[in-house]
């Protein structure tokens, strides 16, 4: 049972927050050829851009937080150290992630925009993105937080107090945002239904651990006192 149903309410709705954001991330996200002067240009210095983009980080801040729940629900479990580590490498991911995204979103837009100059415009982009301390600590951010997802879903799957498949699809979803990078628009959308779907699942499952009827209930694999 959840020790803080606060909490865990509270990081259950972060969780499902941030599967609707990360939904909107690649479904509103303009999507022309970037390697093109014209379509890079429709793409990076369109509004929805930014808003996509910014909704992505958003979803990242949200992901460590509501792992916190987690926490809490599995504290009388044998679980509760893979579940800080969990949260612990999810966050670090977040935080190295979070610049390359600030580039993106706030930097490329800048530049592609009507303050910008086109000459030059699709070289100071590959710049931009494949700058190597940039797109090194980017990757690693995006491999620690698949790498969390799943010591998650462990977590999850070993506690007995969440059903055991609630975090797979959650992992699923976050070991997937590195590869998904290099597929075509159609395969990043359904990425994002895979993060939606898997962070609501995670969400509901936290959610309802919290609740009175789960009160009275001994964890299957809890750490004899």
């Amino acid at each position: 049972m959840s020790t803080f149903p606060a909490r865990t309410r509270l990081g259950a709705v972060a969780l499902a927050v941030a599967g609707v954001l990360f939904f909107a991330y690649p479904a509103l996200r303009p999507w022309h050829d970037e390697a093109t002067l014209s379509g890079a240009t429709a793409s990076l210095s369109s509004d929805a851009w930014v808003a996509a983009h910014l909704f992505a980080m958003i979803g990242f801040i949200l992901v460590p937080l509501g792992l916190l729940a987690l926490l809490g629900v599995v504290t009388a479990t044998g679980s509760q150290r893979p579940a800080l580590v969990a949260t612990v490498i999810t966050w670090i991911g977040a935080g190295l992630t979070l610049p390359y995204y600030g580039a993106e979103d706030f930097g490329l837009h800048a530049i592609a925009g009507p303050k910008g100059s086109p000459s030059g415009l699709l070289d100071l982009i590959d710049a931009v993105r494949y700058q190597p301390v940039a797109v090194t600590i980017f990757g690693a951010g995006l491999i620690l937080l698949a790498i969390g997802a799943i010591v998650a879903a462990v977590a999850v799957w070993q506690s007995g107090v969440l059903p055991r498949g609630s975090g797979i699809l959650f992992a699923a979803g976050l070991a997937l945002f590195l590869p998904q990078f290099f597929t075509p628009a159609p395969v990043r959308i359904a990425h994002g239904v895979l993060m939606a779907v898997g962070l609501m699942v995670f969400a509901v499952a936290l959610w309802r651990s919290a609740g009175p009827e789960r009160a009275a209930v001994e964890p299957e694999h809890a750490v004899a006192a």
